[in-house]
């Protein structure tokens, strides 16, 4: 038996945004969303089998370490969004913004990752024909993540 937990994956990303409504309705029109639950001053958005809780709050401000990494099945189709939004994608060769509240999010292609979905979970999502790019394949190998 270990002595220490090994990390598994996660369940939900914690947010804090200045309001709630603003914050559904901006993530609202560059991500596909749909509410989980609601409590008071709080919203939970659904990712798949994993979640986003979004609190209402003052943050701290921006940090230029801390974000979210968040996978997404078309990153051109967010660039897009945050054009026609008017959102300032920072300089990097990812696909980094910051949204109204501070929090940086740095948005990747499911293809070009590690993190590998479930079959069934990803066809319960209407997603069954995404695909790993050889690269990701090639990194999840190495860890014997993958078939050889």
């Amino acid at each position: 038996m270990a002595t220490r937990a090994r990390l598994v994956g996660f369940n939900h990303v914690a947010l804090v945004v200045g309001d709630i409504e603003e914050a559904l309705e901006f993530y609202g029109r560059l991500f596909e969303v749909k509410l989980r639950g609601r409590g008071p001053g709080m919203a939970f958005i659904d990712a798949g089998d994993q979640f986003i809780a979004l609190s209402e709050g003052s943050s701290r401000g921006r940090d230029g370490h801390r974000h979210i990494g968040m996978v997404v099945d078309d990153r051109r189709a967010v660039r897009r969004a945050l054009k026609e939004m008017d959102v300032e994608i920072l300089p990097g060769r990812g696909l980094d913004f910051l949204d109204p509240w501070g929090n940086r999010w740095q948005v990747v292609e499911y293809s070009e990752v590690q993190f590998t979905k479930a079959p069934h979970v990803l066809r319960g999502m209407g997603l069954g024909q995404l695909r790993k790019s050889e690269d990701a394949l090639e990194e999840l190998r190495r860890k014997g993540l993958a078939p050889g």
